[in-house]
C-alpha cells in the first residue's frame, strides 16, 4: 500500500508539473516584497505555513491542488525565501495585508485561504480584514484556543539551529510529528527572521482581532495525535461557529501533518473547496 500511495504522487506530480509548471516571481507593494510561487488554473487557493517555516513544505500539496484543478499561490511570509517587509510595530493586519496583496493582484476573484499551524491566524485575520477577497478559510493542524505552554517551547526548539540535532528531533517528535514518523524532515527548512517577526505580530495583535475569520465557511483538518489540539477539543471550532465549519480528522498525523498525510490534506481541502458557493 505504501508502494501504491508513493508511485499515486510521483505520477500525480508528474502530471502537475505537466500541466501546470510552477512560476516564482518578486512582487511588491509599498516597502514589501513578497516572494510569490504560483501554479495551476481554476478557483484560487492560498497555502499559508507553520510559524517560521518555509513554504516548501507544501510542494506535493500544492503540486496535488493544481492538479485537482486550482490555482495555487504560495506567498513567502515576511524574512522566509527573499520576502522582505518591516518589523517594527508589526501586527497580524500587516501579515494579512501582503496575503491580501497577492491575491488582489491575481485578479481571479476571492480565494480559499490554508493556513498551517500558525498560518491559519493569519488566514483568519485575512477573512476579518478583507472579507470580500476570501469565499473560505481551511485551518490545517491549527492548535486549539487555548493549549499548553510547553508546545511553544517544543515550537522554538524545533527551529533554533544552534541546539543539537538530537534536542530538536526530541522537540519535534513531542509537538509535531506522529510516532515513527520521521520527524528529521523538519530539522530543515526553518526561516530563523520569519519566525521572529510572527512572534511579535502574534504578541501584539488579540486573538479576539482574527479568531472569528470575518464569518466565512471554515474547514478545519484536524490531525488525530495532534498535542495542540488533543481529541476533547476536536470539534471546538464546530461547537463554536455552528454549521459555517466543516471538520475532517486525518488518522495518523500529528501537528506537522503537511509532510505526514499531503495526500489527505490535498484531498481534504480539494473536496472542500468545490463545495462551497462558486463567488
Amino acid at each position: 500500500m505504501r508502494l501504491f500511495w508513493i508511485a499515486f504522487l510521483l505520477i500525480g506530480l508528474a502530471t502537475a508539473h505537466a500541466q501546470a509548471p510552477k512560476m516564482r516571481e518578486i512582487v511588491t507593494y509599498d516597502h514589501v516584497s513578497i516572494d510569490l510561487t504560483s501554479e495551476g488554473s481554476g478557483p484560487l487557493i492560498v497555502l499559508l505555513p507553520s510559524r517560521g517555516r518555509d513554504l516548501d513544505d507544501f510542494d506535493i500539496v500544492a503540486a496535488g491542488l493544481a492538479q485537482a484543478g486550482f490555482r495555487v499561490l504560495r506567498p513567502q511570509p515576511r524574512g522566509a525565501g527573499a520576502s522582505k517587509g518591516p518589523s517594527d510595530g508589526i501586527r497580524m493586519q500587516d501579515l494579512a495585508r501582503d496575503v491580501a496583496f497577492v491575491i488582489e493582484r491575481e485578479k481571479a476573484g476571492p480565494a480559499v485561504i490554508v493556513g498551517h499551524a500558525f498560518g491559519n491566524w493569519v488566514a483568519r485575520m485575512v477573512a476579518t480584514d478583507h472579507r470580500h477577497l476570501v469565499r473560505g478559510v481551511a485551518l490545517v493542524a491549527a492548535a486549539a484556543k487555548t493549549f499548553p505552554d510547553s508546545l511553544r517551547a517544543d515550537v522554538q526548539q524545533s527551529a533554533n539551529a544552534a541546539l543539537p540535532n538530537a534536542t530538536r528531533l526530541e522537540a519535534l517528535r513531542r509537538g509535531f510529528f506522529f510516532p515513527g514518523h520521521d520527524a528529521s524532515v523538519w530539522l530543515h527548512g526553518w526561516a530563523p527572521e520569519a519566525n521572529r517577526i510572527q512572534g511579535l505580530a502574534s504578541a501584539a495583535t488579540k486573538q479576539a482581532e482574527y479568531w472569528q475569520a470575518g464569518g466565512v465557511p471554515i474547514l478545519d483538518v484536524v490531525p488525530d495525535s495532534d498535542p495542540f489540539k488533543p481529541k476533547e477539543k476536536w470539534f471546538e471550532s464546530r461547537e463554536e461557529f455552528g454549521d459555517r465549519v466543516t471538520v475532517t480528522i486525518i488518522p495518523n498525523a500529528s501537528h506537522a501533518l503537511i509532510p505526514e498525510q499531503p495526500q489527505a490534506v490535498v484531498e481534504a481541502v480539494a473536496s472542500w473547496a468545490r463545495r462551497l458557493p462558486q463567488p
